[in-house]
């Protein structure tokens, strides 16, 4: 009779399990489908050939002392950009890399995912880029939705993030269980 009960429970709870597993699935098919694709992608964003993210272009000089200031390069980023892109493009930037070894500046601007590459030294333009890598990211963790809406806090993102991480963590368990149930169950039945 124990042996009997045990395995009703270890039954009911496989079949939980599996319906948790298969609804969780369906509803988020599309959005794992979304994460395993720019996952994969920004996973060989490097070995790309340019397509998603540009090699880093060499300066003339590795020494800072012989480098322009941040604002000067900044400016000179400005110019360049308003001369390649156009008079109107938005030069509020997103970030600034700054690579010594490399004797050049990353100059990431905030619209159009687009960045730039200066000379450290003399401010020349080394490279002028769309980051597709950057568009890869924010469609990857959901950030691409707080863009668009113009969100204050990356409220989407968070929410995005959340809800994954959490059916990554149900999908690991049920999955774990479904492999291991049957196997218990038939241990037992022995």
């Amino acid at each position: 009779m124990e042996v009997t009960n045990t395995r009703v429970r270890q039954a009911k709870i496989l079949r939980i399990a599996r319906k948790v597993h298969r609804t969780t699935g369906a509803l988020l098919f599309v959005f794992f489908f979304f994460i395993s694709i720019t996952g994969l992608l920004l996973g060989w964003k490097k070995h790309s050939g340019d397509a998603l993210l540009a090699k880093s272009r060499k300066g003339s000089s590795t020494n800072l002392a012989e480098w322009l200031s941040i604002d000067s390069l900044h400016r000179l980023a400005a110019i360049h950009a308003r001369e390649h892109i156009g008079p109107a493009f938005d030069t509020t930037i997103d970030r600034i890399d700054v690579r010594p070894d490399k004797g050049m500046v990353k100059f990431t601007f905030v619209s159009d995912f687009v960045g730039l590459q200066l000379d450290g030294a003399t401010g020349k333009l080394l490279h002028i880029e769309k980051r597709r890598a950057d568009f890869v990211e924010n469609v990857h963790d959901g950030s691409i939705l707080d863009r668009y809406f113009n969100t204050s806090n990356g409220q989407i993102k968070l929410v995005y993030t959340s809800v994954m991480g959490v059916a990554l963590f149900i999908f690991t368990v049920t999955g774990f269980w479904l492999w291991y149930g049957p196997k218990r169950m038939r241990s037992r039945k022995s």
